[in-house]
C-alpha cells in the first residue's frame, strides 16, 4: 500500500506542475505574442531590451500600454529603427487598439490574423518596407479611424470590402505598388485621390461612365408617329425633367456635407510642407525641434478630447505621446490668419526658449503650418496653478474649517472681515478672538444677537474646541471623532490645559517678543490647514 500512495502522491505534484504551467502561459499570453514580435525583430538600439517574458504581464515593458484590467492597449514602436517582420501572434492581444510600428524597416507581409483584432482603433505601418497584398481579413475592423500603409512596397488591389469600416477618418496607401481600381463608395466616398498617390491605379470604382456624344440622333426613317405619341413623349420627357430635378434638389445637402468633410478632413490630416511656412532668417530656432502636424495628430489622437487638459485664453493644451514614448503636452494656440502672423508666432517661440529660469518650463518644439501654431512641452503631472497656491487636501482640512466655522456661530462675524478694522481690529476673525480670550473680555466675542441669553461656561468650551481645531500644526489639531467626543463634555479639560501648559512653555522661550500672544506665538498667516497631517 506503500508504494500506492507514493505514486497518487507523484501523480497529484505532477499534475500540479502541469496546471500551473498552463496558467501561466494563458495568464501571459499577451506577454507571449509581444515576445514572438521582438524574436523576429532586429533592435540595434536595444528599444525592446526590457520587455521580459519571465514577468506576469508586459504592462510595464517600454512603448507597451495597458488599461486597469492589466491589458495590452497600445504598442508605440514607432520610429525606432527595427527590421525584420511582423508575427500572427499579434492577434493575441484582444484589447489592443493602437498599433504604431511606422517607420521603420519592417519586411514581409501584413499579417492576416491582424483581422482579429476587432478592437483597434489606429494601424500605421507606413515608411516601411512591406510587401505583398493588403489583407481581406482588415475589413473586421470595424472600429477602425486611422489606417495608414503609405510608402511601402504593397502589390495587389485594394480590398473593396475595406469601405464597409464606417468609422474611418484617415486612409493612406500612397507610394506603393497597388493595381487595380480605387474604391469610392461606402466609407472611402470622402477621400481624395492624395490617399491613393504613387500607384498604378485605375479610375476610381464607382465613378460616373464617359458622357454620350452630344451629336443629335438621326431622324427615323420611317413613317412619323402620330401625333398623340408626340404627347405622350412630351409628357413623358417633363416627368423626366421634374424627377431629375427633383432629385437634384434633394441630393444638394448630401453633396455640399459631404464636399465639407472632406475639405475637413483635407485640412486636418494633411501636412503642409515645412517650405510653405513663411520663414525669417534673423529668427533662430535650431534649439527646438520642429515637429510635423502629422506627428502631433499621432500623438494627440487627432486632438481628441480624451486627451483634452484644459484651456486658457489664447490655446488650447492635449496631452500626447510622441513615437518614442515621451509624454508632451501640446498647446494649440487659436488660428492667426493674419499678415505677418508667422513671422510673429516664430520670434515669440524664440523669445520663450530663451527665458531660462527653473521656475520656468522651456519649450520642446514648436510646429507651424498656415492653418496650426503649435507648442510642445514636457508633460508635467503635477497639477495647476492654483492647487500648488492653495496646497492640497488633507484629513485635518476639515477639522480646522469646522474650528473656524465654530467661531463663526459664537461671534456672528466672518471669519475675513475689513471692517474690523475701523475699529483697530484684526481682519481675521481667529487673531481677533484670541486678543478678546486674552482680555477675558468674552462679552465681546459672543454675538450681540443672543442678547446674552446663553450659558458662559458652554460658550467657552466652544471656543476651546474652536482653538484647538485651528491650531499651527496639523498634527496637533484633534481628529473629528475626538472633537464629537469633546463636544459631549469628554476630555476637553484636559486636551485644553495640556495645551496651555505648551503654549505657557512656548510664551516663556518667546519672552524676548513684546508681541507674543499667550494663546499662540504665532501669527495665523503661518498656518497651514490643508497641509497633510496623517489618518484620522
Amino acid at each position: 500500500m506503500d508504494w500506492l500512495v507514493s505514486l497518487l502522491n507523484a501523480a497529484a505534484f505532477c499534475s500540479i506542475l502541469v496546471l500551473n504551467h498552463f496558467s501561466a502561459v494563458s495568464a501571459n499570453a499577451e506577454g507571449d505574442a509581444l515576445t514572438a514580435l521582438k524574436n523576429n525583430l532586429h533592435d540595434p538600439n536595444n528599444v525592446l531590451g526590457n520587455w521580459n517574458a519571465t514577468l506576469a504581464n508586459p504592462c510595464d515593458w517600454f512603448h507597451v500600454t495597458c488599461n486597469n484590467e492589466k491589458s495590452v492597449t497600445r504598442v508605440d514602436l514607432g520610429n525606432v529603427n527595427l527590421s525584420g517582420q511582423l508575427v500572427s501572434q499579434l492577434d493575441q492581444l484582444p484589447n489592443l487598439q493602437y498599433l504604431e510600428v511606422y517607420s521603420n524597416n519592417i519586411s514581409g507581409r501584413i499579417p492576416a490574423e491582424l483581422g482579429n483584432l476587432t478592437n483597434l482603433v489606429s494601424l500605421d505601418l507606413y515608411l516601411n518596407n512591406l510587401n505583398g497584398p493588403i489583407p481581406d481579413s482588415l475589413k473586421r475592423l470595424q472600429k477602425l479611424r486611422f489606417l495608414r500603409l503609405n510608402n511601402n512596397n504593397l502589390s495587389g488591389t485594394i480590398p473593396y470590402s475595406l469601405t464597409t469600416i464606417l468609422s474611418l477618418q484617415v486612409i493612406d496607401f500612397s507610394n506603393n505598388s497597388l493595381t487595380g481600381a480605387a474604391p469610392s463608395n461606402g466609407s472611402f466616398a470622402i477621400f481624395t485621390s492624395i490617399s491613393f498617390a504613387g500607384n498604378q491605379l485605375d479610375a476610381p470604382v464607382g465613378s460616373p461612365p464617359p458622357p454620350l456624344p452630344s451629336s443629335p440622333p438621326l431622324p427615323p426613317s420611317g413613317p412619323s408617329p402620330p401625333a398623340s405619341q408626340d404627347v405622350k413623349r412630351a409628357t413623358g420627357a417633363i416627368a423626366s425633367g421634374v424627377a431629375v430635378g427633383a432629385a437634384l434638389l434633394l441630393a444638394g445637402p448630401v453633396i455640399a456635407l459631404l464636399w465639407w468633410r472632406r475639405k475637413k478632413l483635407q485640412d486636418h490630416f494633411f501636412d503642409v510642407p515645412a517650405a510653405a511656412a513663411e520663414e525669417d532668417p534673423n529668427v533662430h530656432l535650431e534649439q527646438l525641434k520642429r515637429f510635423s502636424l502629422h506627428e502631433l495628430q499621432v500623438a494627440t489622437d487627432i486632438f481628441s478630447r480624451k486627451n483634452f487638459v484644459g484651456k486658457g485664453g489664447f490655446c488650447k493644451v492635449y496631452k500626447g505621446r510622441l513615437a518614442d514614448g515621451t509624454p508632451v503636452a501640446v498647446k494649440r494656440l487659436k488660428d492667426e490668419r493674419t499678415q505677418g502672423g508667422e513671422l510673429q508666432f516664430q520670434t515669440e517661440v524664440e523669445m520663450i526658449s530663451m527665458a531660462v529660469h527653473r521656475n520656468v518650463l522651456l519649450p520642446r518644439g514648436f510646429c507651424m503650418t498656415p492653418s496650426e501654431r503649435l507648442l510642445v512641452y514636457p508633460y508635467m503631472s503635477n497639477g495647476s496653478v492654483a492647487s500648488c497656491l492653495r496646497g492640497k487636501s488633507s484629513e485635518k482640512t476639515d477639522c480646522y474649517g469646522y474650528g473656524v466655522m465654530l467661531l463663526e456661530l459664537i461671534t456672528g462675524q466672518r471669519a475675513v472681515d475689513l471692517a474690523r478694522l475701523a475699529n483697530d481690529n484684526d481682519v481675521m476673525l481667529l487673531e481677533w478672538v484670541k486678543v478678546l480670550l486674552k482680555d477675558k473680555k468674552l462679552e465681546l466675542l459672543v454675538d450681540a444677537d443672543l442678547q446674552g441669553n446663553y450659558v458662559n461656561e458652554q460658550v467657552e468650551e466652544l471656543i476651546q474646541v474652536a482653538l484647538l481645531c485651528t491650531q499651527n500644526s496639523p498634527t496637533e489639531r484633534p481628529k473629528m471623532t475626538e472633537v464629537v467626543r469633546m463636544l459631549e463634555g469628554n476630555g476637553l479639560a484636559e486636551r485644553w490645559e495640556e495645551w496651555r501648559e505648551e503654549i505657557f512653555s512656548q510664551e516663556f522661550i518667546n519672552t524676548h517678543n513684546a508681541d507674543t500672544n499667550w494663546i499662540i506665538p504665532d501669527s495665523t498667516c503661518k498656518i497651514y490647514p490643508d497641509e497633510l497631517s496623517g489618518p484620522r
